[in-house]
């Protein structure tokens, strides 16, 4: 007798060897990831972070640099002018300050030309040094405003010798010298005025102002 045949199972059908095991299972498409699970970053944003992080770095270095190179030229000018100042030792060009003119009450015409000026200054008194030139209109108001008049001048040089030498003037001897001085009380100054009239169309003016606090 022929023995019954049993149908395959499962469990009993084996892939022999050679045999193909066909295509293996589709697995889902996922999108590219980085490192740390996150999805990579578009190329646009990289170029945009990249920017604005060199400009920050620009801006951070760049400016306090800049605010460094205008501050040390500032104080390099200062430093100049402080020191020229200190240097001089006479009159030299140049108008004094509107603070200078009022302490020492030496009004200068706005309209007159070689103005120069020099400032002392010790624990017991103070100079101011002025020279300018004007016309006679502006020199009888530059008189009346510090409290003296044309009528007050009288052939001469009224500057002394010491303050002359202070401010480097010399007086010529062929020039025609008019000076006068006008006093007055503590604190305020005593002017010594002389004044070239050697042109009349173009006096040429000197004074000391001395302030004795």
């Amino acid at each position: 007798m022929t023995p019954p045949t049993t149908p395959p199972t499962a469990q009993s059908t084996q892939v022999g060897e050679g045999s193909p095991a066909g295509p293996p299972p589709a697995v889902p498409r996922q999108a590219s990831v980085t490192g740390g699970g996150t999805p990579a970053e578009d190329r646009r944003h990289v170029v945009r972070r990249r920017w604005l992080t060199a400009i920050i770095i620009v801006l951070l270095i760049g400016v306090p640099a800049g605010y460094l190179v205008v501050s040390a030229e500032q104080s390099r000018s200062s430093g100049r002018d402080k020191e020229a100042k200190v240097a001089a030792t006479q009159v030299r060009a140049g108008w004094p300050s509107r603070v200078q003119r009022s302490i020492y009450e030496v009004p200068v015409p706005d309209w007159s030309t070689g103005v120069g000026f020099y400032e002392t200054n010790n624990w017991r008194t103070s100079r101011l040094y002025v020279q300018f030139t004007t016309n006679p209109v502006d020199l009888d108001f530059f008189l009346k405003a510090i409290g003296s008049s044309r009528a007050a001048l009288t052939p001469g040089v009224s500057v002394g010798e010491r303050d002359a030498g202070v401010a480097g003037w010399s007086w010529a001897p062929d020039r025609h010298w008019y000076g006068t001085t006008h006093d007055q009380p503590n604190p305020r100054p005593t002017q010594d005025v002389t004044v070239d009239l050697t042109d009349p169309e173009k006096p040429r003016v000197y004074v000391v102002s001395t302030a004795t606090p």
